[in-house]
């Protein structure tokens, strides 16, 4: 018979640490107010084109681009 091979258990590296960055609640609400703005003149922008209203001249580009978008979100089309 042979005898059981024991290997040295390898080292195990510490953990690190990761760096947390220091953000202020005044800087975190400021970017959670413009994120909140952003995402409701998108919502408005997406709503509010419903072909009637062209942005450039007389096509419909912008309703064509954003078609799918409004079905999505749940706006009626046409």
């Amino acid at each position: 018979m042979t005898a059981p091979r024991t290997e040295a258990a390898s080292p195990v590296a510490p953990a690190r640490a990761l760096p947390v960055p220091n953000i202020s609640v005044a800087s975190a609400a400021l970017w959670l107010s413009l994120t909140v703005l952003l995402a409701g003149l998108a919502y408005y922008f997406l709503g509010y084109d419903q072909g009637v209203v062209s942005v450039f001249g007389s096509d419909t580009h912008v309703h064509e681009f954003v078609h799918d978008a409004r079905h999505f979100l749940g706006f009626p089309c046409h």
